[in-house]
């Protein structure tokens, strides 16, 4: 979280408020509970020209049974992610693949989740589809709004804007298309998904893997 910090105000600057980049990430440090201190520390610290600025990659694979899997990455060394990249595939297998080749199958969207509770659900369809949201789903706890990539903030600020608490916000990689693939290979991805997500230079993990019970 202090990584992507540092990163948003290297990129945007440091008022939140022209910044919309920016008061997002502070929301979601401070929903993942981040001492205020530490957001304000880290803001300074970013503004300074003796601080290293973080560079954001995207690392894309093959996994078992065709399925791809981007990882996003932000590293202040391109070297030491490269080297644990190598790692993770030599020790759960899967292979880097060129930029794009797995890519082409995800579309970069934004995604904001809304607590059912106490929400009038075809109200705040009407206010999202009005302020240009693609789509607007639901699950037994959560409506699921899906937004174009540089509309996540406005349609955030709409929905707030009705009253309702935003569970979560986030620029996110959707598969166009799920593969299926048998347990072996799916557990054979999930070890190596696992391996890649704790790294600590990757903030996310996507996968175009239909997972089967």
């Amino acid at each position: 979280m202090t990584k992507e910090i540092i990163s948003t105000v290297k990129q945007g600057g440091a008022d939140p408020k022209s910044n919309t980049r920016l008061r997002l990430v502070i929301q979601k440090a401070r929903a993942a509970n981040l001492p205020s201190e530490n957001i304000e520390r880290n803001i300074k610290k970013a503004s300074s020209s003796d601080q290293a600025d973080y560079t954001e990659m995207t690392y894309e694979l093959y996994g078992y049974g065709g399925v791809g899997i981007i990882a996003e990455v932000m590293t202040d060394n391109k070297n030491r992610i490269a080297t644990d990249m190598r790692i993770a595939t030599n020790k759960r297998g899967g292979s880097v693949a060129s930029p794009g080749a797995v890519a082409f199958n995800f579309d970069r969207k934004g995604v904001i989740q809304v607590v059912k509770k106490e929400v009038d659900g075809d109200v705040l369809f009407l206010a999202v589809s009005d302020a240009g949201a693609d789509d607007f789903e639901e699950t037994d706890e959560l409506f699921v709004i899906t937004t174009p990539p540089d509309l996540l903030y406005q349609i955030k600020e709409v929905v707030e804007g009705l009253g309702l608490c935003v569970e979560e916000a986030s620029l996110e990689m959707l598969p166009k298309l799920y593969i299926s693939c048998d347990k072996e290979a799916q557990v054979a991805n999930l070890a190596l998904i696992d391996w890649i997500e704790a790294l600590d230079d990757v903030d996310a993990v996507y996968h175009n893997m239909k997972l089967e019970d």
